[in-house]
């Protein structure tokens, strides 16, 4: 499986920007999938997931309300919707798959249980 993430750009305070993972192969519709994002002197922190079926989704508190992750498994994509962007959600967002188990929320937050890494969509919300 191979991830590309886009949608990343600037945007200020109070906007909103939709990112979009794409995927190749056929195992995606299988595979829970992840977003996650870095800002710079950070380390990489959780923002929001989605199981294989779309049946269930979790956020970050810090994007709860804000955030809303979809996905269309008939074209390998999954989206994160942001709106109400904050500077605080300036980053390098990465989307990320894999058949993480057990699907609970304690275990698909964690990055180290994700098998496939897109390259990565720069964030940067002026203030």
């Amino acid at each position: 499986v191979q991830l590309q993430a886009s949608g990343g750009g600037l945007v200020q305070a109070g906007g909103s920007l939709r990112l979009s993972c794409a995927a190749s192969g056929r195992t995606f519709s299988t595979h829970n999938v992840g977003w996650f994002r870095q800002a710079p002197g950070k380390e990489r922190e959780f923002v929001a997931t989605i199981t294989w079926s779309g049946g269930s989704t979790y956020y970050a508190d810090s994007v709860k309300g804000r955030f809303t992750i979809s996905r269309d498994n008939a074209k390998n994509s999954v989206s994160l919707q942001m709106n109400s962007l904050k500077p605080e959600d300036t980053a390098v967002y990465y989307c990320a798959s894999g058949r993480v188990l057990p699907a609970t929320a304690a275990v698909l937050m964690q990055p180290g249980h994700y098998d496939y890494w897109g390259q990565g969509t720069l964030v940067t919300v002026s203030s």
